[in-house]
């Protein structure tokens, strides 16, 4: 069984300079999720590979042993390109680089670190006991509900309910359960990356509940929240 754990990180975060390095209690951000590639493979033996085009984020990555010949192409590396698009020009580099074909990718957000590895194995045991599926991603409980709490703003100004209630519902502690991505992680089947109209929740995602406060960093606020948490160990398990 053949893993690429893929690690993308880009350097021209716009809303938090230098994100992917940022020190975390000492450990630049992009270490963490080293760390969790590095123990996901004792157990699997997968080949860990970064995607980035920033000098500074390789050398930092090489400095916690991933080194890769790749780097990733300005077309992939705007505000603008898909993270899917990365991933796939970063998986078929190492497939000619090794002459082999993965089984399996698992892509490790950067800015979504709190996950433990009993979180991926978990979720790579529940992708793999099932045959119809082409990916698992990490969730998280919603806060807000689309069918009672979420609404659009509409073009005149007035605003409409995201999902209309189902009949005989009234409360949101009744309303169907949903759940939000977290960003933390996602595993695909090989065949995933074969498909032209990739769609990361398509009718064939499963999904991964983190039993535990997981969330991606996407303000600064984001960033000196997360540092709390790690640096005044409140978040109740290990990272």
């Amino acid at each position: 069984m053949n893993i690429l754990v893929t690690l993308c990180a880009r350097g021209g975060s716009k809303g938090i300079k230098n994100k992917n390095i940022q020190l975390v209690n000492g450990l630049p951000l992009i270490g963490y999720s080293i760390k969790h590639a590095k123990e996901f493979s004792e157990k699997l033996n997968c080949t860990i590979s970064l995607s980035t085009d920033s000098h500074e984020i390789k050398e930092v990555a090489e400095s916690f042993g991933v080194k890769t010949e790749y780097w990733r192409p300005p077309i992939l590396a705007t505000d603008s390109a898909g993270k899917l698009d990365a991933i796939k020009d970063l998986l078929f580099f190492e497939e000619a680089n090794q002459n082999c074909k993965f089984d399996w990718i698992l892509d490790l957000d950067i800015s979504s670190p709190l996950r433990t590895n009993e979180d991926l194995l978990n979720a790579f045991d529940k992708i793999r006991t099932n045959t119809d599926a082409l990916n698992i991603f990490s969730v998280s409980n919603a806060h807000k509900n689309p069918y009672f709490n979420m609404v659009e703003i509409q073009q005149d100004g007035f605003c409409k309910i995201c999902k209309p209630l189902p009949n005989g519902i009234t409360s949101r502690q009744t309303a169907p359960k949903v759940v939000e991505l977290n960003a933390s992680f996602y595993f695909y089947k090989r065949v995933f990356f074969d498909n032209q109209s990739m769609k990361v929740i398509n009718d064939n995602s499963l999904a991964y509940l983190m039993p535990h406060i997981c969330f991606d960093i996407d303000e600064p606020i984001d960033l000196e929240f997360m540092k709390y948490l790690i640096e005044e160990n409140k978040l109740g398990f290990s990272i």
